[in-house]
C-alpha cells in the first residue's frame, strides 16, 4: 500500500530547499549583501 506524503512536510521541504542558497549570508544583512553573495555564487557556477 502506498502512503501519501503530508502536504505540510512537502511544503516545508520545498521552503528549506529554496533557502539553501542563502545559508552563507549573515542574518540581518541588507539587499546589497545578498545581491553580492548571489552574484559571487553565480560566477562560480
Amino acid at each position: 500500500m502506498t502512503t501519501a506524503s503530508d502536504p505540510s512536510q512537502e511544503a516545508e521541504a520545498e521552503a528549506e530547499q529554496a533557502r539553501e542558497h542563502l545559508e552563507d549570508v549573515d542574518d540581518g544583512c541588507g539587499c546589497a549583501e545578498i545581491w553580492e553573495h548571489l552574484s559571487e555564487n553565480r560566477d562560480e557556477a
